[in-house]
């Protein structure tokens, strides 16, 4: 997945959950964190877990949006 989108001539965004082999998978992407709640077996084990945005292009260049 890392290989095909830094080859996508298109833009291209990918999630995963935040661990370090997934952060050295997609290193050199522009990427961000983001907090979520996932539930593992029921409402008990309701937690804050991380999540990865991995993203194809440049967002500081090439920002997305509506225009």
């Amino acid at each position: 997945m890392a290989s095909v989108i830094r080859a996508i001539e298109g833009r291209a965004i990918v999630t995963v959950n935040d661990h370090p082999d997934m952060r050295e998978v997609f290193a050199g992407l522009d990427f961000e964190r983001i907090e979520i709640q996932y539930t593992l077996g029921g409402a008990e084990a309701l937690g804050p877990r991380g999540e990865l945005i991995f993203y194809s292009w440049n967002r500081v260049d090439e920002p997305a949006g509506l225009s």
